[in-house]
């Protein structure tokens, strides 16, 4: 590595960003029960048992109430086909509450699928490292001491910008698994509305949701895929440039290339959301 201290310090930035993206990577094939040993889930998986219960006393109180409110008499309810619809429903709702674990489970087994297929089809099969251009070191390093002063601010508020926005994509991944642990813990509470006709979209938009964060791996990949085909052609350096200004406009455009990236991961949730989850 080279002594000069800009090109160490844009080379520890960037090196942060290209460890950070891996992560990244690696992490959207990792499942909920894997994450960091599984030690969470097994704690997660713990809560939803305790939640059954509550859960199928609501599916009976919201069955209940179903009933009182769609039905006009007593002698709608003694009608077999009206009578054998409630038992459906009733089933069925008691069916998603015992066994949504599982159906959750299959729903984002078929999501990672969907995700797996994406990485598998781009060819891609890590993120691209940023290296910084072996030309801008040796004119960096030709500086003299005051035409390096402009470098240093450069360099500082660069790397700033970098470091940032590599912190907040890898804690945009992580709080998926903290919305995947959520959704899973307390999903026989919502899941037991299916039981009552009137609370039956509470349900049904309780799982649109979790589909969408599960969804949420497949849009960050893409995001990845794109940056990682950008950062295949690097910007351009402009050898006649000062060197202040050489290192402005190629970490201006690295900057926003990452900006980009990290808006398409901010915004996951929205995209999966208007695609129609």
């Amino acid at each position: 590595m080279s002594d000069n201290w800009v090109v160490q310090h844009l080379m520890n930035t960037l090196n942060t960003w290209n460890e950070k993206l891996a992560e990244v990577w690696s992490l959207l094939t990792v499942s909920p029960s894997e994450f960091k040993g599984g030690g969470i889930w097994k704690v997660i998986l713990t809560v939803n048992g305790s939640l059954q219960a509550i859960g199928l006393a609501l599916l009976v109180l919201f069955f209940l109430a179903g009933v009182v409110k769609t039905c006009a008499n007593l002698d709608e309810i003694k009608r077999p086909e009206h009578a054998l619809k409630l038992f459906l429903r009733f089933a069925i709702a008691k069916g998603v509450v015992t066994h949504g674990l599982e159906l959750m489970l299959a729903l984002f087994t078929i999501i990672q699928g969907v995700v797996s297929q994406i990485m598998r089809s781009s060819g891609i099969s890590r993120a691209s490292k940023i290296t910084l251009p072996t030309e801008m070191i040796q004119t960096i390093e030709d500086c003299g001491f005051f035409e390096s002063i402009p470098l240093w601010a450069v360099t500082l508020i660069g790397s700033l910008f970098i470091t940032v926005m590599s912190f907040i994509i890898i804690m945009t991944v992580y709080g998926r698994f903290f919305k995947l642990y959520m959704y899973t813990a307390i999903a026989p509470i919502p899941l037991s509305t299916f039981a009552g006709q009137p609370t039956q979209n509470i349900g049904k938009s309780f799982l649109k949701s979790y589909a969408a964060v599960c969804m949420e791996g497949a849009i960050i990949v893409l995001a990845c895929i794109i940056f990682s085909l950008f950062a295949s052609s690097p910007p351009v350096v402009d050898a006649d440039a000062a060197p202040a200004a050489m290192v402005w406009k190629y970490i201006g455009e690295l900057v926003f290339n990452m900006l980009v990236l990290v808006g398409a991961v901010k915004m996951c949730d929205r995209i999966s959301r208007e695609i129609g989850l």
